[in-house]
Order: structure tokens, then sequence, then C-alpha cells
């Protein structure tokens, strides 16, 4: 499925004219941020041609992607909520503040948000949820490429002070490779410790 500006148009011609596209990437990890990204289109821009769900491309594309939108939008911005948050708050509520950071960093105040997939009310703004608006709305889909590049470049870094649990390669996702390490040596500074299974990892 290839996202378009259907909805973005919609709005436009409504009289919205900062319509900004929201998504995050890493709600599911054991280790790491979730991060949020804004992205706000020129009223009547043409579509990406290339634009994907970023699930659905390569790191190099992603890269490409990136690069491109961040030339292209009206403005762009990321917010993030660190390890600490996410196990003092909850995952959704801090996936909301990093959604809200984002917004905040935007150059540009949006009038309307186009958000992926959950209802977020808490953001103070006038909003859509589009299930699977990765995969159908661009600016949507754009938020979640930088979101994504983002991510996965932090998660790079921190493998080199941690490389025995492969976050290069599984960005903090539950994988056998990581699973493993993290019960031989135990969790990090960057583990989610209210996730399971590292809340379940006897620590004495």
């Amino acid at each position: 499925m290839t996202p378009t500006l259907e909805r973005e148009l919609a709005l436009w011609s409504e009289g919205y004219e900062t319509v900004a596209g929201l998504d995050e990437v890493g709600r599911g990890p054991l280790a790491g941020p979730v991060v949020a990204s804004a992205v706000v289109f020129r009223p009547g821009q043409s579509p990406l041609d290339d634009l994907r769900d970023s699930k659905q491309l390569v790191s190099a594309e992603r890269e490409r992607l990136s690069l491109e939108i961040r030339e292209r939008a009206l403005a762009w911005s990321v917010g993030a909520a660190s390890v600490r948050e996410i196990d003092r708050l909850n995952i959704r509520k801090a996936t909301a503040l990093a959604m809200r950071r984002a917004i905040g960093n935007l150059a540009t105040p949006p009038d309307y948000l186009l958000l992926d997939g959950t209802d977020l009310p808490e953001l103070g703004h006038e909003h859509e949820s589009v299930v699977r608006g990765d995969s159908l709305s661009q600016s949507i889909a754009a938020a979640s490429v930088i979101a994504k590049v983002l991510r996965d470049r932090l998660m790079v870094l921190l493998d080199r002070r941690y490389p025995a649990f492969g976050w290069a390669r599984n960005k903090g996702y539950c994988t056998a490779e990581h699973l493993a390490a993290v019960d031989e040596l135990g969790p990090t500074p960057h583990h989610r410790h209210s996730f399971s299974p590292v809340s379940q990892i006897n620590l004495f």
C-alpha cells in the first residue's frame, strides 16, 4: 500500500494550513527510548514517489528518504521519551510525551495532527487517528521514516558501549541474541526495567 496526500489535501481544502503527521518508533523494544517525529508538508506540494511505511524500507532507502523529507518539508522535528520515563509513566504515556515534545519542537505550530493508530487526546491539538496511517498518509509515513532513522542511529551508537547485546542489529528488540546477553550480563541502564522479561531478572 502506497501512502498518499489524500487526507492532507482534504484538510488543506478545509483551511488547515499546517497539517502535521506524527508517528513513533520504539514502543516494543526492551532497550532504548521511544522516538517520535512530526512532519509538516507544504500545502499543494507533490507527493514523494518512493515514500513508504518505514518498516517496508531497507536502511539505505530510509536514510535517503529522511534527507529528502527534511529538504522538502515545511517543518519537521523529533521528540523522545527516555527509558526512565517509560518505566515511570508506562509506554503509552511516554509515547504521548515524546509526541508532545516533537510537536513543541516544530518551527511552525500545527493547526491539525494526523496520528498513526492510537487516539491521544492528551496531545492538546485537533487531530485524527488513522489506522495504519503510516501506510496511508504521506505526512505520517514521513514522520515514521525520520523517527526510525534517528532511533536506529542512536541504538548503533549505544551498541559501541554495550556490544554484547547486538543493538546495532536488533535495535533493542527482543531477539534470542539480546535475551541471552541480558540473561548472562544483566540489564544495562538503557534497558526498560518495567518490560518483561527484563523485569523478571533476579538482580541479586
